[in-house]
């Protein structure tokens, strides 16, 4: 494993999921609107705003954790193939774990568990791509 590189891609990933994140959830309104419809299930903007710290922490960490990940089932083939391949999967596994749990036990509607689901598979995806470009696997000497 290259571990340069893992830390590398993991920012490289940190930065796509927070601009990806803004222009999703941030400039699109119907994305938007959605969460403003369950204010008892999302925190206030100005809430979220002080937990910030806590979650871009959380995400860092994950992003160095999907590195080690990506590294260790790395198959050798083309850093956007693999990558978004590794992505692809990682989507699946949050909309299923996260996105349809979250419908299931949160008093949420069918619309904003859609758009979640494609908006995070999409973003998922391209993280991986991220990921994919950036990590190279350590040279054998």
């Amino acid at each position: 494993m290259n571990y340069a590189r893992i830390a590398l891609a993991a920012l490289g990933a940190f930065a796509a999921y927070f601009v990806f994140g803004f222009l999703t959830f941030g400039l699109l309104p119907s994305l938007r609107n959605e969460f403003l419809k369950y204010p008892a299930v999302y925190r206030p903007q100005s809430e979220m705003m002080k937990m910030m710290p806590l979650g871009m922490g959380s995400m860092l960490l994950a992003f160095l954790l999907l590195g080690v990940l990506y590294a260790l089932a790395f198959q050798g083939g083309s850093g956007v193939a693999e990558g978004a391949r590794f992505g692809i999967l990682i989507g699946l596994f949050f909309d299923c774990v996260f996105v349809l749990h979250n419908y299931v036990n949160l008093n949420i509607g069918l619309t904003l568990t859609i758009q979640q689901a494609v908006a995070y598979l999409i973003q998922w995806t391209l993280i991986g791509l991220v990921i994919g470009l950036i990590y190279r696997p350590a040279a054998h000497s």
